[in-house]
């Protein structure tokens, strides 16, 4: 009788069995849009105080919200992200214009390259009032 050996290819695997596969973090993108209640000075102002931003940035970003109707201030994860678009309701209102209600509106939304866009959170489109 002949003896037959069998040797079986051993598995290869990128993670043990147990273990959920992680994802990569999904990056969400900070929205500032444009309303006719707040001056460049109110939104420089602004971006500078809350995303740090260089006096010749924060001034591009003013005219890009004016002149686009939104301008993207930051792009993170979701709970900077959020914590961000809290801090815009929340910045006030703009003391130049008197007819200004509140603070300036904004949304999240998925990054570029997100392919699930139903996690997005608009968030209070409305001014804080």
């Amino acid at each position: 009788m002949s003896d037959t050996i069998v040797i079986d290819k051993p598995e290869t695997r990128t993670q043990p069995r147990n273990q959920p596969q992680t994802r990569q973090p999904r990056f969400w993108n900070v929205v500032l849009l444009d309303d006719d209640f707040h001056t460049y000075d109110y939104v420089i102002q602004m971006t500078q105080r809350l995303f740090r931003m260089p006096l010749p940035r924060a001034f591009k970003t003013a005219v890009t919200v004016d002149k686009q109707g939104r301008a993207i201030c930051m792009t993170t994860h979701k709970e900077l992200a959020e914590l961000k678009l809290e801090q815009i309701h929340s910045f006030g209102k703009d003391e130049l214009i008197a007819s200004c209600a509140g603070a300036m509106s904004a949304i999240i939304e998925p990054a570029a390259g997100d392919d699930d866009e139903n996690n997005a959170h608009d968030g209070d489109r409305s001014s804080d009032e």
